[in-house]
């Protein structure tokens, strides 16, 4: 008995029952043939991911059968422990984590500095050794200090690390939250402190994670902010407003434009969907998946 290949049709087995389905080629017009192969190609302008966590009731196995049957392959917030899954899928791990320490305790606060670094340093040379590229990380909270404290306590921790991530072709990537409806105190709740950070930084190993879902509700004019300071972010993040959910008309934003805008700007990085899928069944928000991908492919 071939293993490999009778393990590859179990798992096919376990995700079609997860989602409800006869067969992964259920999933609808678009989605791949029994070959693997989506009978419809993407454009190619655009590199797609799912991040991870949205599609929690998914393996990351099953995850990773899913993506390559829709006509991409990347995941993102996919951890060292779990990367020997997405290789053997042929599946890029388009934004590690795992050095966070969690979204409240970061940069912008030096006490959390000593831990911080003694993390970043283990997985920045965890990332590059896996062949990936991009490590997340956060400002954290403001716990009463003001914009420019968090600046200077900010850029005084990441030049302790900016170094080895240059040397070893890492990209250390702040993700943009907002602090009006999901992440209070965070600091780095608009475009603008984050691009601050940037400029006192100076290193091409420094971006940021371009939340489009948070920055839509922190300050909006998301598609000038996108033209007039592109240069400074290194991956983007969808999800629909309000809500966080689909994509689709049922939200404020269009992000066929949107994703013109960024595919306009020569941006050769990811565009990650970050909805969490409202419809009822697995198949619906498989499906609302494969629709988001569709939406954002121009």
């Amino acid at each position: 008995m071939n293993y490999s290949v009778n393990r590859r049709a179990l798992m096919r087995g376990a995700v079609a029952s997860a989602l409800g389905l006869s067969s992964l080629s259920a999933l609808g017009a678009e989605v791949a043939s029994s070959s693997g192969t989506p009978t419809t190609a993407l454009k190619g302008n655009i590199s797609h991911s799912v991040a991870r966590w949205t599609f929690d009731f998914l393996s990351v196995e099953e995850l990773c059968l899913v993506v390559k049957r829709l006509g991409f392959s990347a995941i993102d917030l996919v951890g060292p422990k779990e990367w020997h899954i997405l290789k053997q899928h042929g599946v890029d791990s388009s934004m590690c984590n795992g050095a966070e320490l969690n979204l409240e305790d970061g940069w912008g606060d030096g006490k959390f500095h000593k831990p911080l670094i003694e993390s970043y340093r283990k997985h920045i040379d965890l990332v590059s050794d896996a062949g990936y590229k991009n490590l997340i990380c956060f400002s954290g909270n403001k716990r009463g200090k003001d914009p420019e404290e968090g600046l200077k306590q900010a850029t005084k921790g990441l030049k302790q690390i900016l170094a080895q991530a240059e040397k070893r072709g890492v990209v250390l990537q702040m993700e943009l939250f907002n602090s009006k409806v999901n992440h209070p105190d965070y600091f780095a709740d608009n475009s603008a402190w984050g691009i601050e950070l940037c400029k006192r930084l100076d290193s091409p190993n420094f971006k940021l994670l371009y939340d489009i879902y948070h920055m839509q509700i922190s300050e909006g004019d998301i598609i000038r902010t996108i033209q007039n300071h592109h240069q400074y972010f290194g991956h983007y993040h969808t999800a629909g407003v309000p809500g966080r959910n689909e994509i689709d008309d049922t939200q404020e934003l269009y992000y066929p434009a949107i994703v013109r805008a960024i595919h306009a700007t020569g941006f050769k990085g990811y565009v990650a969907q970050e909805f969490m899928p409202k419809r009822a069944t697995n198949k619906e928000k498989i499906e609302s998946l494969q629709a988001a991908i569709r939406i954002c492919d121009v």
